[in-house]
């Protein structure tokens, strides 16, 4: 499929299609970091960085916690 062919089929959708399609395309754009993926200003984080911040937030001081659980409070044991 060629570009000319590509616009002719957009055009033929209607509006509210077409609106879909380009909502996908700048999907498809950002998640590949190709052109219309605005570049991160100082001090912004990609959402991967920010999942890993929020994970290590979420489970801070944790490994300070007693463990509550033994072998023998398990239901099933896996060998």
């Amino acid at each position: 499929m060629g570009y000319a062919e590509l616009i002719e089929r957009l055009q033929a959708l209607p509006q509210e299609k077409q609106v879909e399609v380009f909502d996908f395309v700048e999907f498809l754009s950002a998640r590949s970091g190709g052109v219309g993926s605005k570049p991160l200003a100082h001090g912004e984080w990609t959402d991967a960085e920010f999942s890993v911040m929020a994970l290590q937030q979420a489970l801070r001081g944790i490994e300070d916690d007693p463990v509550a659980y033994t072998r023998d409070d398990l239901k099933e044991h896996w060998q």
